[in-house]
């Protein structure tokens, strides 16, 4: 396990902060997280998958949606895809973890071998799941995870504890009209930022691509993603970044090419939505 902080001596000086992320093999490729902290704080952030985590110790307080929860102890925390959130510790001796993030075709896959009714995005409308048995399904699933090598086994329990959630805890994604035509023109914008995360575009641009003025394009995008331009352009190079990691890119080439202005920058806003430094998320993926 990689140990993002420092290590102590002795166990009651200071608690440590520790973070394993890495992509496992299974079902097509899986984000894996385990972690351990105490003074990480998750600035607001989205992922492409939904993000399904199971509180080991202590209590996570997190954003969703623009509303606040707690996820106590033997908990599950569910995100949906593209939802923004942050996340910091909700005790006063930090909390742990453990966490996947399946991506949405691979939940509807899973959804339509299974013959679930389920017509439309999956959405889980509780930000927090107290489930005894599903809690423990997935921790036996990360278990396996971490310490067996039979991959049939580490599948079929992944495939096994989301098939629950999903029958347990999903609904249809509630579509919201869009009555004044604004969402068609913000998702240009969306897509020209996922498109070229790297671009060095401004304000007056993007609002020329989607038609409207620069007030009310930040207005009306945050009100459509959750994020202003800029912040989702971060997020965009990030995940462009993790691409280029995974691939073997040194690190200051992924920041380059990702957009930002140098390796330190990347290593901030890198640590602050996912909990590792591109270093550490690097030598994991080598690990794997």
């Amino acid at each position: 396990m990689l140990i993002a902080g420092s290590e102590y001596t002795s166990q009651m000086s200071k608690p440590r902060e520790l973070a394993e992320y890495k992509t496992v093999n299974e079902l097509g490729g899986l984000e894996y997280l385990k972690a351990e902290y105490h003074r990480q704080t998750f600035s607001r952030h989205t992922h492409k998958g939904y993000s399904c985590g199971v509180i080991s110790t202590g209590a996570q307080r997190f954003l969703r949606n623009g509303t606040r929860h707690i996820a106590p102890e033997n908990s599950i925390v569910l995100v949906n895809h593209d939802e923004v959130h942050d996340g910091h510790s909700a005790t006063d001796y930090g909390w742990s973890y453990q966490a996947i993030y399946p991506l949405p075709d691979q939940l509807s896959q899973i959804q339509r071998e299974a013959g679930l009714s389920l017509q439309g995005s999956i959405y889980f409308p509780s930000p927090v799941v107290e489930d005894p048995e599903l809690v423990g399904l997935f921790r036996l699933a990360f278990n396996h995870l971490n310490h067996s090598d039979n991959r049939l086994l580490r599948e079929t329990l992944l495939y096994t504890a989301l098939l629950k959630l999903i029958q347990r805890h999903a609904s249809v994604r509630p579509e919201l009209p869009d009555l004044s035509g604004v969402r068609p023109r913000m998702e240009l914008v969306r897509q020209f930022l996922e498109d070229q995360p790297a671009a060095d575009v401004s304000l007056e641009d993007l609002a020329r691509l989607s038609g409207v003025s620069v007030f009310h394009l930040i207005r009306q995008f945050q009100a459509c993603f959750g994020l202003p331009p800029h912040a989702y352009q971060i997020q965009a190079r990030l995940r462009l970044a993790k691409r280029l990691i995974r691939a073997g890119e040194p690190l200051a080439g992924a920041a380059a090419q990702a957009g930002f202005h140098d390796q330190s920058h990347l290593n901030r806003h890198f640590k602050k939505a996912l909990g590792v430094t591109p270093g550490q998320f690097a030598r994991c993926q080598n690990s794997s």
